[in-house]
């Protein structure tokens, strides 16, 4: 089909989109006079206007026009304990009862940390509010813990809201001196680690990118940046926030690589507000209030009883390690039966990703770094995001998805018939 042929589909489902949808249409204009664009989370933006959801529960959504959907967006992957889950309402209701906020220390803290330092072998640890806190103090220690001040993340990284490295370093990032490392290019990593050594306190990475695509770093990469970074005195971050999920221990004790840190994030926390940073002894002792050149790390909400509570109830009760690779297992079905459905169709679409964590690219190439996906045609997988919510199925508009507990084998089976809908549909688009 030509450019304008795809131009119209994609404007037909659009409008279809939206004939639909006349309350969140208005929902949307009354936003727009309060937020920009009607907006207060980008990554949440879709045209011609975003979903407005009124209720919630297990794997189910419900838009404020009565719509139902089947969720795979998972909340980016937060939201793997599914809607309203009754032992975290039971946790959450628990925590309440004693006090929220207590402006002190309380038991808590302690039993969260103890769970989070012995699943994913960390010597210390410390709470944040999110992942985007957690990996800004871990890159503030090793600058700290070095003496040196530039960092190295990879092109088509992200490490948060103030950490975007998809088409270069967002304008809004905090003022780092970066030097941008090429995910999975061993030789140019190399080299630009040994250029910069003097000057570089630390290497951060997701051992899979999470929103740049769903790639997983090659075991040569990371055994390559685990010996330079060793060698030269410079601190290896694993920004796990999202890919703690996809092993009982995280990807880096999947790999075998232990980092020097890692952050996490996300569901850690119970789907709470949270996030994490730990790892060497020697590095986090320097938040250590008893010595008196301690770093400062604030925050009024760390230790928040809400989050210590219902974080600690989630990691041991639900998301343990015999649930995790259930889930896992259960996502890497799903992602062969969609790319078995791709080679039998012969079309230009592929499922990268590990486990829970899948992402759908319209591409048929080999996918090894950002740069692979960095031309793949938007429209559609815009086209696919709108197809699929028709069929009940909502995924992030990027390809993303993250399956929560509650996401069931059924379920699964349902998003590859609705996927092969999308195919016959739209077929002469996708050769």
């Amino acid at each position: 089909m030509s450019e304008a042929g795809l131009d119209a589909a994609l404007e037909e489902a659009k409008a279809a989109f939206a004939a639909k949808r006349p309350k969140t249409r208005a929902m949307h204009e009354r936003a727009s006079h309060v937020m920009p664009g009607g907006n207060t989370r980008t990554v949440l933006f879709t045209a011609p206007f975003p979903l407005r959801v009124e209720t919630a529960a297990g794997a189910g959504i419900t838009d404020i026009d009565g719509h139902s959907y089947l969720d795979l967006l998972g909340e980016y992957s937060a939201g793997i304990y599914g809607h309203s889950h009754p032992r975290i309402l039971e946790a959450a209701r628990a925590a309440l009862d004693n006090g929220l906020n207590y402006g002190a220390h309380h038991e808590g803290e302690v039993k969260l940390a103890e769970v989070v330092t012995r699943r994913f072998n960390m010597d210390f640890v410390r709470f944040t509010n999110s992942g985007t806190e957690a990996n800004m103090m871990a890159l503030a220690a090793a600058r700290c813990f070095t003496g040196k001040k530039k960092i190295m993340p990879m092109a088509g990284g992200y490490h948060g809201g103030t950490l975007y490295f998809s088409h270069g370093a967002s304008p809004v990032n905090a003022p780092f001196d970066c030097v941008m490392g090429e995910y999975n290019d061993v030789a140019a990593t190399r080299r630009l680690i040994a250029e910069n050594a003097g000057d570089l306190a630390a290497v951060i990475l997701e051992p899979m990118l999470g929103g740049g695509g769903g790639i997983s770093a090659s075991a040569d990469f990371l055994a390559m940046l685990r010996k330079e970074t060793r060698e030269r005195g410079i601190v290896l971050i694993f920004d796990e926030v999202m890919t703690s999920r996809l092993a009982p221990g995280g990807l880096s004790a999947k790999t075998g690589i232990e980092p020097d840190l890692k952050t996490l994030g996300k569901y850690v926390g119970g789907g709470m507000s949270f996030g994490a940073f730990g790892g060497r002894a020697d590095i986090m002792a320097l938040f250590d209030p008893t010595s008196p050149t301690a770093l400062p790390h604030a925050g009024t909400f760390n230790n928040n009883t809400l989050t210590m509570n219902v974080g600690h109830v989630a990691m041991t009760e639900i998301y343990t390690p015999e649930a995790c690779a259930a889930l896992n297992a259960r996502g890497d079905r799903l992602r062969d039966s969609l790319n078995d459905l791709f080679m039998r169709y012969q079309v230009k679409m592929k499922a990268m990703g590990q486990g829970s964590m899948i992402v759908i690219h319209p591409t048929a190439g080999e996918i090894n770094s950002p740069h692979d996906i960095e031309h793949t045609d938007k429209r559609l997988r815009q086209l696919l995001f709108l197809d699929l919510l028709e069929q009940g199925i909502y995924m992030a508009e990027r390809g993303f998805m993250a399956l929560s507990l509650m996401v069931t084998d059924a379920d699964c089976d349902r998003v590859v018939g609705a996927v092969e809908g999308y195919v016959n549909r739209r077929r002469e688009l996708l050769v």
